[in-house]
Protein backbone atom coordinates (compact mmCIF):
# COMPACT_ATOMS: atom_id res chain seq x y z
CA UNK A 1 0.00 0.00 0.00
CA UNK A 2 2.98 2.71 0.93
CA UNK A 3 4.06 1.58 -2.71
CA UNK A 4 0.64 2.90 -3.99
CA UNK A 5 0.52 5.80 -2.51
CA UNK A 6 3.82 7.01 -3.26
CA UNK A 7 2.64 6.34 -7.05
CA UNK A 8 -0.50 8.10 -6.39
CA UNK A 9 1.23 11.02 -4.84
CA UNK A 10 4.26 10.87 -7.53
CA UNK A 11 1.52 11.23 -10.53
CA UNK A 12 0.13 14.13 -8.68
CA UNK A 13 3.05 16.26 -8.20
CA UNK A 14 4.13 15.43 -12.12
CA UNK A 15 0.54 16.32 -13.74
CA UNK A 16 0.25 19.66 -13.87
CA UNK A 17 -2.06 21.86 -16.36
CA UNK A 18 -0.93 25.23 -16.82
CA UNK A 19 -3.51 27.58 -18.42
CA UNK A 20 -2.30 29.08 -21.73
CA UNK A 21 -0.65 32.47 -22.13
CA UNK A 22 -2.32 35.59 -24.04
CA UNK A 23 -0.37 35.89 -27.09
CA UNK A 24 0.88 38.95 -28.94
CA UNK A 25 -0.37 38.37 -32.40
CA UNK A 26 0.44 41.58 -34.88
CA UNK A 27 -0.96 42.01 -38.23
CA UNK A 28 0.68 44.99 -40.51
CA UNK A 29 -1.97 46.64 -42.23
CA UNK A 30 -0.81 47.47 -45.94
CA UNK A 31 -2.48 50.45 -46.67
CA UNK A 32 -4.36 53.35 -44.49
CA UNK A 33 -7.89 54.33 -45.66
CA UNK A 34 -6.09 57.20 -48.43
CA UNK A 35 -4.22 54.52 -49.91
CA UNK A 36 -7.20 52.32 -50.23
CA UNK A 37 -9.25 54.70 -51.61
CA UNK A 38 -6.36 55.55 -53.74
CA UNK A 39 -6.70 52.00 -55.05
CA UNK A 40 -10.31 51.81 -55.53
CA UNK A 41 -10.40 54.93 -57.49
CA UNK A 42 -7.56 53.47 -60.05
CA UNK A 43 -10.11 50.06 -60.29
CA UNK A 44 -12.88 52.16 -61.59
CA UNK A 45 -11.12 54.05 -63.86
CA UNK A 46 -10.57 50.52 -65.41
CA UNK A 47 -7.27 51.51 -67.05
CA UNK A 48 -4.74 48.88 -67.68
CA UNK A 49 -1.47 50.97 -67.32
CA UNK A 50 -2.73 52.25 -64.40
CA UNK A 51 -3.43 49.07 -62.54
CA UNK A 52 -0.03 47.79 -63.77
CA UNK A 53 1.83 50.88 -62.43
CA UNK A 54 -0.10 50.63 -58.93
CA UNK A 55 0.18 46.89 -58.78
CA UNK A 56 3.83 47.62 -59.21
CA UNK A 57 4.14 49.62 -56.14
CA UNK A 58 2.52 47.56 -53.28
CA UNK A 59 4.74 45.49 -52.02
CA UNK A 60 2.13 42.84 -51.13
CA UNK A 61 0.79 42.13 -54.40
CA UNK A 62 4.25 40.54 -55.83
CA UNK A 63 2.13 37.32 -56.78
CA UNK A 64 -1.04 38.88 -57.73
CA UNK A 65 -1.40 38.88 -62.00
CA UNK A 66 -1.07 42.70 -62.72
CA UNK A 67 1.55 42.88 -59.61
CA UNK A 68 3.46 39.86 -61.52
CA UNK A 69 6.09 40.88 -64.17
CA UNK A 70 6.96 38.86 -67.52
CA UNK A 71 10.34 37.14 -68.38
CA UNK A 72 12.14 39.15 -70.65
CA UNK A 73 10.98 37.86 -74.20
CA UNK A 74 7.51 36.31 -73.01
CA UNK A 75 5.57 38.98 -72.07
CA UNK A 76 2.05 38.99 -72.19
CA UNK A 77 -0.92 41.04 -72.77
CA UNK A 78 -2.17 41.98 -69.35
CA UNK A 79 -6.31 42.76 -70.35
CA UNK A 80 -8.59 44.80 -67.89
CA UNK A 81 -12.48 43.89 -68.60
CA UNK A 82 -13.54 47.01 -66.62
CA UNK A 83 -15.92 45.41 -65.20
CA UNK A 84 -15.73 47.38 -61.60
CA UNK A 85 -16.44 50.39 -63.34
CA UNK A 86 -19.65 48.75 -65.20
CA UNK A 87 -20.88 47.50 -61.69
CA UNK A 88 -20.72 50.98 -59.65
CA UNK A 89 -22.52 53.19 -63.09
CA UNK A 90 -25.09 50.27 -63.14
CA UNK A 91 -26.39 50.39 -60.22
CA UNK A 92 -25.80 53.96 -59.29
CA UNK A 93 -27.92 54.77 -62.54
CA UNK A 94 -30.75 51.45 -61.34
CA UNK A 95 -30.82 53.66 -58.04
CA UNK A 96 -31.08 57.22 -58.97
CA UNK A 97 -33.54 57.07 -62.05
CA UNK A 98 -36.08 55.33 -59.84
CA UNK A 99 -35.55 58.54 -57.56
CA UNK A 100 -38.75 60.94 -57.59
CA UNK A 101 -39.45 64.13 -56.17
CA UNK A 102 -38.99 64.96 -52.65
CA UNK A 103 -41.93 65.44 -51.02
CA UNK A 104 -42.79 68.08 -48.61
CA UNK A 105 -45.58 68.46 -46.03
CA UNK A 106 -45.02 72.68 -46.21
CA UNK A 107 -44.37 73.86 -49.70
CA UNK A 108 -42.72 77.04 -48.18
CA UNK A 109 -39.71 74.53 -48.16
CA UNK A 110 -40.57 72.74 -51.04
CA UNK A 111 -39.83 76.16 -53.51
CA UNK A 112 -36.77 77.07 -51.39
CA UNK A 113 -35.35 73.57 -51.92
CA UNK A 114 -35.72 73.77 -55.72
CA UNK A 115 -34.55 76.92 -55.95
CA UNK A 116 -31.46 75.82 -53.94
CA UNK A 117 -31.02 72.53 -55.73
CA UNK A 118 -31.33 73.91 -59.43
CA UNK A 119 -28.81 76.65 -58.31
CA UNK A 120 -26.53 74.23 -56.93
CA UNK A 121 -26.88 71.62 -59.74
CA UNK A 122 -27.81 69.22 -57.11
CA UNK A 123 -28.64 65.96 -59.25
CA UNK A 124 -25.34 65.72 -60.93
CA UNK A 125 -23.57 66.09 -57.20
CA UNK A 126 -25.97 63.50 -56.37
CA UNK A 127 -24.51 60.97 -59.03
CA UNK A 128 -21.09 61.74 -57.89
CA UNK A 129 -21.81 61.02 -54.40
CA UNK A 130 -23.42 57.52 -54.88
CA UNK A 131 -20.55 56.80 -57.20
CA UNK A 132 -17.63 58.07 -54.75
CA UNK A 133 -19.13 56.24 -51.72
CA UNK A 134 -19.62 52.86 -53.89
CA UNK A 135 -15.98 53.61 -54.65
CA UNK A 136 -14.02 54.78 -52.22
CA UNK A 137 -16.72 54.39 -49.05
CA UNK A 138 -17.64 57.77 -48.10
CA UNK A 139 -17.66 61.14 -48.27
CA UNK A 140 -19.75 63.95 -47.36
CA UNK A 141 -21.94 67.35 -48.45
CA UNK A 142 -20.89 70.76 -46.65
CA UNK A 143 -22.18 74.00 -47.07
CA UNK A 144 -20.71 77.29 -47.58
CA UNK A 145 -21.68 80.74 -48.46
CA UNK A 146 -20.52 83.49 -51.13
CA UNK A 147 -22.55 86.24 -52.42
CA UNK A 148 -20.24 86.72 -55.09
CA UNK A 149 -21.38 83.41 -56.49
CA UNK A 150 -24.94 82.99 -54.86
CA UNK A 151 -27.31 84.07 -52.80
CA UNK A 152 -28.48 80.21 -51.91
CA UNK A 153 -26.39 78.14 -50.12
CA UNK A 154 -23.40 76.26 -52.07
CA UNK A 155 -23.83 72.70 -51.71
CA UNK A 156 -20.28 71.14 -52.20
CA UNK A 157 -19.30 67.06 -52.13
CA UNK A 158 -16.36 66.03 -50.99
CA UNK A 159 -15.46 62.33 -51.70
CA UNK A 160 -13.59 60.10 -48.86
CA UNK A 161 -9.81 60.62 -49.59
CA UNK A 162 -10.36 64.53 -49.15
CA UNK A 163 -12.05 63.91 -45.15
CA UNK A 164 -11.52 62.87 -41.87
CA UNK A 165 -14.68 61.82 -39.73
CA UNK A 166 -14.29 62.38 -35.79
CA UNK A 167 -17.09 60.58 -33.84
CA UNK A 168 -17.40 61.51 -30.12
CA UNK A 169 -19.33 58.19 -28.03
CA UNK A 170 -20.52 56.52 -31.17
CA UNK A 171 -21.63 60.42 -32.78
CA UNK A 172 -20.46 62.64 -35.26
CA UNK A 173 -18.32 65.37 -33.76
CA UNK A 174 -16.69 66.81 -36.56
CA UNK A 175 -15.59 66.61 -40.10
CA UNK A 176 -12.45 67.71 -41.62
CA UNK A 177 -11.78 69.04 -45.20
CA UNK A 178 -8.43 69.02 -46.28
CA UNK A 179 -6.96 70.76 -49.59
CA UNK A 180 -3.59 70.73 -51.19
CA UNK A 181 -3.18 73.41 -53.15
CA UNK A 182 0.72 75.13 -54.76
CA UNK A 183 1.64 78.52 -55.20
CA UNK A 184 4.60 79.87 -55.82
CA UNK A 185 6.10 76.72 -56.14
CA UNK A 186 5.53 75.55 -52.02
CA UNK A 187 2.66 72.89 -51.15
CA UNK A 188 0.11 74.17 -48.64
CA UNK A 189 -2.47 72.10 -46.83
CA UNK A 190 -6.12 73.77 -45.83
CA UNK A 191 -7.78 72.02 -43.30
CA UNK A 192 -11.75 73.25 -42.79
CA UNK A 193 -12.94 71.87 -39.63
CA UNK A 194 -16.68 71.82 -39.76
CA UNK A 195 -18.12 71.00 -36.16
CA UNK A 196 -21.47 71.89 -34.40
CA UNK A 197 -21.72 76.03 -34.62
CA UNK A 198 -18.18 76.38 -35.78
CA UNK A 199 -16.30 76.23 -38.82
CA UNK A 200 -12.11 76.77 -37.90
CA UNK A 201 -9.51 76.80 -40.70
CA UNK A 202 -6.13 76.06 -40.19
CA UNK A 203 -3.38 76.21 -43.02
CA UNK A 204 0.21 74.17 -42.98
CA UNK A 205 3.15 74.20 -44.96
CA UNK A 206 4.43 70.54 -44.21
CA UNK A 207 4.04 70.43 -40.40
CA UNK A 208 4.35 73.54 -39.53
CA UNK A 209 1.09 75.70 -39.20
CA UNK A 210 1.14 78.95 -40.63
CA UNK A 211 -1.31 82.32 -40.72
CA UNK A 212 -4.81 81.70 -42.58
CA UNK A 213 -4.41 84.60 -44.49
CA UNK A 214 -0.50 84.12 -45.41
CA UNK A 215 -1.67 82.74 -49.01
CA UNK A 216 -3.83 84.20 -52.10
CA UNK A 217 -6.05 81.28 -51.99
CA UNK A 218 -7.00 81.64 -48.19
CA UNK A 219 -6.46 85.03 -47.72
CA UNK A 220 -10.70 85.47 -47.60
CA UNK A 221 -11.37 82.48 -46.04
CA UNK A 222 -12.36 83.61 -42.12
CA UNK A 223 -13.81 81.18 -39.25
CA UNK A 224 -17.63 81.99 -37.98
CA UNK A 225 -19.72 80.77 -35.59
CA UNK A 226 -23.66 79.72 -35.77
CA UNK A 227 -26.14 77.70 -33.40
CA UNK A 228 -24.97 74.90 -31.88
CA UNK A 229 -27.47 72.83 -33.01
CA UNK A 230 -26.62 72.80 -36.54
CA UNK A 231 -23.57 71.50 -38.42
CA UNK A 232 -23.06 72.63 -42.03
CA UNK A 233 -21.98 69.04 -43.39
CA UNK A 234 -23.33 65.71 -43.69
CA UNK A 235 -21.59 62.68 -44.01
CA UNK A 236 -22.59 59.77 -47.06
CA UNK A 237 -21.98 56.21 -46.99
CA UNK A 238 -23.35 52.82 -48.38
CA UNK A 239 -21.70 50.13 -46.28
CA UNK A 240 -19.93 50.70 -42.89
CA UNK A 241 -16.34 49.76 -42.75
CA UNK A 242 -15.14 46.98 -40.61
CA UNK A 243 -11.68 48.52 -40.91
CA UNK A 244 -11.64 51.85 -40.10
CA UNK A 245 -14.67 53.07 -37.33
CA UNK A 246 -16.84 55.12 -38.72
CA UNK A 247 -16.10 55.46 -42.00
CA UNK A 248 -17.39 53.69 -45.42
CA UNK A 249 -16.54 50.86 -47.00
CA UNK A 250 -16.12 50.66 -51.05
CA UNK A 251 -17.82 48.01 -52.79
CA UNK A 252 -14.26 46.57 -54.11
CA UNK A 253 -12.66 46.06 -50.83
CA UNK A 254 -13.51 42.31 -50.94
CA UNK A 255 -13.20 42.33 -54.50
CA UNK A 256 -9.91 43.17 -55.76
CA UNK A 257 -8.49 39.59 -56.00
CA UNK A 258 -11.38 38.66 -57.62
CA UNK A 259 -11.16 41.02 -60.22
CA UNK A 260 -7.40 40.42 -60.53
CA UNK A 261 -8.32 36.92 -61.14
CA UNK A 262 -10.82 37.48 -63.32
CA UNK A 263 -8.42 39.57 -65.62
CA UNK A 264 -5.90 37.45 -65.54
CA UNK A 265 -8.29 34.06 -66.95
CA UNK A 266 -9.46 36.69 -69.33
CA UNK A 267 -6.23 37.98 -70.62
CA UNK A 268 -4.76 34.05 -70.50
CA UNK A 269 -7.51 33.42 -72.66
CA UNK A 270 -6.73 36.22 -75.24
CA UNK A 271 -2.79 35.53 -75.32
CA UNK A 272 -3.71 31.36 -76.20
CA UNK A 273 -6.01 32.62 -78.77
CA UNK A 274 -2.65 34.60 -80.08
CA UNK A 275 -0.60 32.29 -79.48
CA UNK A 276 -2.30 29.57 -80.94
CA UNK A 277 -2.90 31.33 -84.64
CA UNK A 278 -2.22 29.11 -87.77
CA UNK A 279 1.26 28.74 -88.62
CA UNK A 280 2.11 28.36 -92.52
CA UNK A 281 5.63 26.69 -92.66
CA UNK A 282 7.02 27.31 -96.49
CA UNK A 283 9.87 26.60 -97.58
CA UNK A 284 12.14 29.18 -98.96
CA UNK A 285 12.11 28.73 -102.47
CA UNK A 286 8.56 29.56 -102.16
CA UNK A 287 8.78 32.96 -98.93
CA UNK A 288 6.95 35.97 -100.10
CA UNK A 289 9.89 38.41 -101.71
CA UNK A 290 9.36 42.42 -101.29
CA UNK A 291 7.92 43.47 -104.69
CA UNK A 292 10.35 46.40 -104.78
CA UNK A 293 13.70 45.08 -103.95
CA UNK A 294 13.00 40.88 -104.36
CA UNK A 295 14.55 40.52 -100.82
CA UNK A 296 12.57 37.95 -98.30
CA UNK A 297 9.73 39.69 -96.39
CA UNK A 298 11.00 39.26 -92.89
CA UNK A 299 7.83 37.49 -90.72
CA UNK A 300 5.47 40.22 -88.97
CA UNK A 301 6.14 39.80 -85.05
CA UNK A 302 2.73 40.17 -83.92
CA UNK A 303 1.09 37.89 -86.49
CA UNK A 304 3.61 35.46 -87.32
CA UNK A 305 1.88 34.34 -90.15
CA UNK A 306 4.81 31.83 -91.73
CA UNK A 307 7.71 30.40 -90.66
CA UNK A 308 10.53 29.56 -93.24
CA UNK A 309 11.92 26.48 -93.86
CA UNK A 310 14.88 24.85 -96.26
CA UNK A 311 13.74 23.77 -99.32
CA UNK A 312 13.94 19.84 -100.67
CA UNK A 313 16.09 19.64 -103.35
CA UNK A 314 15.56 16.24 -103.74
CA UNK A 315 15.23 14.50 -107.38
CA UNK A 316 10.75 14.39 -107.88
CA UNK A 317 10.59 16.22 -104.47
CA UNK A 318 7.67 18.93 -104.67
CA UNK A 319 7.48 21.83 -102.35
CA UNK A 320 4.52 22.70 -100.85
CA UNK A 321 3.20 25.12 -98.02
CA UNK A 322 2.00 23.28 -94.48
CA UNK A 323 -0.70 24.79 -91.94
CA UNK A 324 -0.75 24.01 -88.76
CA UNK A 325 -3.68 24.66 -86.33
CA UNK A 326 -2.92 24.54 -82.67
CA UNK A 327 -5.97 22.87 -80.43
CA UNK A 328 -6.99 25.48 -78.38
CA UNK A 329 -9.39 24.28 -75.40
CA UNK A 330 -12.08 26.94 -75.06
CA UNK A 331 -14.20 24.72 -72.80
CA UNK A 332 -11.72 25.27 -70.24
CA UNK A 333 -11.08 28.69 -70.47
CA UNK A 334 -14.50 29.47 -71.02
CA UNK A 335 -15.11 27.65 -67.78
CA UNK A 336 -12.63 29.53 -65.73
CA UNK A 337 -13.89 32.86 -66.89
CA UNK A 338 -17.58 32.03 -65.91
CA UNK A 339 -16.45 30.88 -62.57
CA UNK A 340 -14.12 34.12 -61.80
CA UNK A 341 -16.97 35.88 -63.03
CA UNK A 342 -19.50 34.48 -60.47
CA UNK A 343 -17.38 35.24 -57.95
CA UNK A 344 -16.48 38.49 -59.18
CA UNK A 345 -20.35 39.36 -59.25
CA UNK A 346 -21.01 37.25 -56.17
CA UNK A 347 -23.44 39.59 -53.80
CA UNK A 348 -23.32 42.66 -55.50
CA UNK A 349 -25.34 42.01 -58.88
CA UNK A 350 -26.17 39.85 -61.25
CA UNK A 351 -25.19 38.70 -64.42
CA UNK A 352 -28.24 39.36 -66.24
CA UNK A 353 -28.33 43.63 -64.33
CA UNK A 354 -24.88 44.23 -66.26
CA UNK A 355 -26.06 42.96 -69.62
CA UNK A 356 -24.74 39.65 -69.89
CA UNK A 357 -26.30 36.79 -71.54
CA UNK A 358 -27.16 33.96 -68.83
CA UNK A 359 -30.19 32.29 -71.04
CA UNK A 360 -27.00 29.53 -72.14
CA UNK A 361 -25.54 28.91 -68.81
CA UNK A 362 -28.93 29.31 -66.22
CA UNK A 363 -33.20 28.98 -66.54
CA UNK A 364 -35.69 31.01 -65.69
CA UNK A 365 -35.90 30.54 -62.05
CA UNK A 366 -32.43 30.72 -61.55
CA UNK A 367 -32.49 34.14 -63.49
CA UNK A 368 -34.51 35.58 -61.06
CA UNK A 369 -33.33 34.29 -58.28
CA UNK A 370 -29.55 35.45 -59.09
CA UNK A 371 -31.92 39.04 -59.89
CA UNK A 372 -32.63 39.48 -56.02
CA UNK A 373 -28.96 40.06 -55.28
CA UNK A 374 -29.16 43.15 -57.59
CA UNK A 375 -32.11 44.26 -55.19
CA UNK A 376 -30.55 43.65 -52.38
CA UNK A 377 -27.76 45.46 -53.10
CA UNK A 378 -29.98 48.68 -54.65
CA UNK A 379 -32.51 48.76 -51.15
CA UNK A 380 -29.07 48.80 -49.74
CA UNK A 381 -28.61 52.44 -51.62
CA UNK A 382 -31.97 52.94 -51.00
CA UNK A 383 -32.08 52.99 -47.26
CA UNK A 384 -29.07 55.08 -46.89
CA UNK A 385 -30.40 57.85 -49.28
CA UNK A 386 -33.76 57.96 -48.10
CA UNK A 387 -31.37 58.63 -44.55
CA UNK A 388 -29.21 60.84 -45.83
CA UNK A 389 -31.18 63.23 -48.31
CA UNK A 390 -33.63 64.28 -45.39
CA UNK A 391 -30.78 65.92 -43.25
CA UNK A 392 -28.84 67.42 -46.10
CA UNK A 393 -32.27 69.24 -47.33
CA UNK A 394 -32.88 70.19 -43.54
CA UNK A 395 -29.63 71.24 -43.28
CA UNK A 396 -29.50 73.21 -46.26
CA UNK A 397 -32.67 75.25 -45.05
CA UNK A 398 -31.88 75.93 -42.12
CA UNK A 399 -28.69 77.66 -43.05
CA UNK A 400 -30.35 79.80 -45.48
CA UNK A 401 -32.38 80.46 -42.29
CA UNK A 402 -29.47 81.10 -40.40
CA UNK A 403 -27.88 83.71 -42.92
CA UNK A 404 -31.11 85.63 -42.70
CA UNK A 405 -31.19 85.32 -39.25
CA UNK A 406 -34.40 83.41 -38.81
CA UNK A 407 -34.86 80.20 -36.60
CA UNK A 408 -34.07 76.96 -36.84
CA UNK A 409 -37.28 74.75 -38.71
CA UNK A 410 -38.25 71.32 -38.39
CA UNK A 411 -37.72 69.69 -42.12
CA UNK A 412 -40.60 67.52 -43.02
CA UNK A 413 -39.59 65.70 -46.43
CA UNK A 414 -39.82 61.89 -48.03
CA UNK A 415 -37.59 60.72 -50.65
CA UNK A 416 -40.10 58.42 -52.88
CA UNK A 417 -38.65 56.24 -54.77
CA UNK A 418 -40.04 53.84 -57.54
CA UNK A 419 -39.92 50.11 -58.08
CA UNK A 420 -37.23 47.97 -59.46
CA UNK A 421 -37.26 46.40 -62.87
CA UNK A 422 -40.62 47.27 -63.51
CA UNK A 423 -41.92 45.16 -66.23
CA UNK A 424 -42.50 46.37 -70.16
CA UNK A 425 -45.93 47.80 -70.64
CA UNK A 426 -46.87 44.67 -73.35
CA UNK A 427 -46.24 42.38 -70.35
CA UNK A 428 -48.38 44.52 -67.96
CA UNK A 429 -50.94 44.54 -70.24
CA UNK A 430 -51.31 40.62 -70.61
CA UNK A 431 -51.11 40.00 -66.94
CA UNK A 432 -53.31 42.60 -66.05
CA UNK A 433 -55.92 41.51 -68.79
CA UNK A 434 -55.77 38.09 -67.49
CA UNK A 435 -56.36 39.31 -63.61
CA UNK A 436 -59.34 41.14 -65.04
CA UNK A 437 -60.94 38.32 -67.07
CA UNK A 438 -60.28 35.91 -64.25
CA UNK A 439 -62.55 38.08 -61.75
CA UNK A 440 -59.84 38.45 -59.43
CA UNK A 441 -59.32 42.37 -60.74
CA UNK A 442 -61.68 45.27 -60.52
CA UNK A 443 -61.69 47.82 -63.77
CA UNK A 444 -60.79 50.79 -61.20
CA UNK A 445 -57.73 48.73 -60.25
CA UNK A 446 -56.78 47.41 -63.53
CA UNK A 447 -56.32 51.10 -64.60
CA UNK A 448 -54.68 52.10 -61.66
CA UNK A 449 -51.99 48.82 -61.86
CA UNK A 450 -51.51 49.85 -65.55
CA UNK A 451 -50.38 53.51 -65.79
CA UNK A 452 -49.62 54.01 -62.01
CA UNK A 453 -47.87 57.41 -61.37
CA UNK A 454 -47.59 58.05 -65.23
CA UNK A 455 -51.14 59.31 -65.10
CA UNK A 456 -52.91 61.86 -62.72
CA UNK A 457 -56.14 61.10 -60.93
CA UNK A 458 -58.86 62.83 -62.49
CA UNK A 459 -57.32 61.08 -66.34
CA UNK A 460 -57.10 57.38 -64.35
CA UNK A 461 -61.32 58.14 -63.35
CA UNK A 462 -62.08 59.26 -67.07
CA UNK A 463 -60.43 56.08 -68.39
CA UNK A 464 -62.28 53.99 -66.39
CA UNK A 465 -65.63 55.50 -67.23
CA UNK A 466 -64.85 55.10 -70.97
CA UNK A 467 -64.02 51.89 -69.93
CA UNK A 468 -67.31 50.89 -68.47
CA UNK A 469 -69.35 52.87 -71.29
CA UNK A 470 -67.63 50.95 -73.99
CA UNK A 471 -68.39 47.86 -72.58
CA UNK A 472 -72.05 48.28 -71.47
CA UNK A 473 -71.67 49.36 -67.93
CA UNK A 474 -73.67 51.81 -66.64
CA UNK A 475 -74.26 53.39 -62.94
CA UNK A 476 -77.38 54.28 -61.12
CA UNK A 477 -77.36 56.02 -58.28
CA UNK A 478 -79.54 54.52 -55.20
CA UNK A 479 -83.03 55.69 -54.64
CA UNK A 480 -83.01 57.81 -51.67
CA UNK A 481 -85.11 57.42 -48.80
CA UNK A 482 -86.15 60.34 -46.71
CA UNK A 483 -86.42 59.28 -42.66
CA UNK A 484 -86.89 63.03 -41.81
CA UNK A 485 -90.32 63.46 -40.98
CA UNK A 486 -91.86 66.07 -38.64
CA UNK A 487 -93.98 64.81 -35.83
CA UNK A 488 -92.17 61.94 -35.99
CA UNK A 489 -89.84 60.38 -32.72
CA UNK A 490 -88.44 56.97 -31.80
CA UNK A 491 -88.36 56.40 -28.25
CA UNK A 492 -86.68 53.62 -26.71
CA UNK A 493 -86.56 51.53 -23.75
CA UNK A 494 -88.95 49.89 -20.65
CA UNK A 495 -91.32 53.04 -21.13
CA UNK A 496 -91.38 52.43 -24.53
CA UNK A 497 -92.21 48.89 -24.78
CA UNK A 498 -94.89 49.22 -22.62
CA UNK A 499 -96.51 52.12 -24.02
CA UNK A 500 -96.62 50.58 -27.93
CA UNK A 501 -99.03 48.01 -28.29
CA UNK A 502 -99.96 45.88 -31.55
CA UNK A 503 -102.76 45.90 -33.33
CA UNK A 504 -104.12 44.20 -36.23
CA UNK A 505 -105.47 46.01 -39.49
CA UNK A 506 -107.91 43.93 -41.76
CA UNK A 507 -105.97 44.60 -45.12
CA UNK A 508 -108.35 44.23 -48.40
CA UNK A 509 -107.65 40.53 -48.77
CA UNK A 510 -109.23 40.15 -45.21
CA UNK A 511 -106.17 39.08 -43.90
CA UNK A 512 -104.39 40.66 -40.78
CA UNK A 513 -101.05 42.48 -40.11
CA UNK A 514 -99.24 43.54 -37.44
CA UNK A 515 -98.40 47.34 -36.89
CA UNK A 516 -96.76 49.42 -33.96
CA UNK A 517 -98.64 52.26 -32.86
CA UNK A 518 -97.39 54.88 -29.97
CA UNK A 519 -100.23 56.94 -28.33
Amino acid sequence: MGLVNMIRNGMRSFLRIEKAQPSAIVINEEMTFGDNAAKNRIWYRGKSYELQQLYSQLSTTRLSFWGAHSTPGQEIRKIHTGLPGIIVKVLRDAVLYDMNDLEFEDSKHEDLWEDIAQDNDFKKQLKEAVKDALVIGDGAFRISFDSTVSQYPIIEWVSGERIQIKNKRGRLHEVVFTTRFDENKQTYTLEEHYGFGYVTNKLYRGDAELDIHSTEYTQDINDFTFDKHLILCVPFSIFESDVERGRGESIFDRKTDTFDALDESWSQWMDALRSGRTKEYIPESLLPRDPRTGTFMKPNAFDNRFIKIASDRAEGASNEITLQQANIPHESYLATYITALDLALQGIVSPSTIGIDVKKLDNAEAQREKEKTTLYTRNTIVEALQEFIPQLVSMTINSFNVLNRRPIEEIAVNVPFGEYANPSFESQVETVSKAKTSGIMSIEASVDELYGDSKDEQWKSEEVIRLKSEQGISEVDEPYVNTDLDGFSVERGDELASENHEQELPNENGSSESTSQHE
